[in-house]
């Protein structure tokens, strides 16, 4: 079938399509990769710990400086007044990792004597809080 056999109001009428050119992404294109690229480094190791906690850790010494092995640390959240409680290994350290950002309070006991019961506050931001705790044990 020939197109001018057909009457003209039954032809379809012809589309014309404009294509616009689009110009290259250059400078948005490298800003947005430049985001893209520098989102995941974003987690610096201080964002890190905040996930993670705050590690609090110390020893448990006698009045000469000695570790105390087999004592017991007891570390208390101020908020909900719940209790963590840590032995002590042979080289006298104790280790309480993970910790939210509130207030608590330690201390450590051995054979009925109690050493004096440390604070840290949840305004001390650092990731890291080191307390010796001090048993008289005479």
């Amino acid at each position: 079938m020939n197109l001018s056999s057909v009457p003209k109001r039954q032809r379809a009428p012809l589309r014309h399509y404009h294509f616009r050119r689009i110009p290259p992404p250059g400078p948005l294109l490298a800003v947005v990769l430049l985001f893209a690229v520098c989102l995941p480094l974003r987690a610096t190791p201080d964002n890190k710990n905040q996930q993670q906690g705050r590690l609090l850790y110390g020893k448990v010494l006698d009045q000469h400086d000695n570790p105390i092995p087999n004592a017991v640390v007891y570390l208390t959240n101020s908020r909900t007044h719940a209790v963590k409680t840590y032995i002590i290994g042979e080289d006298g350290t104790y280790r309480f990792p993970g910790l939210a950002s509130v207030d608590y309070e330690v201390y450590a006991q051995f054979n009925g004597h109690k050493s004096d019961t440390k604070s840290v506050s949840q305004f001390d931001d650092r990731p890291q809080v080191y307390i010796d705790l001090k048993i008289n044990t005479q």
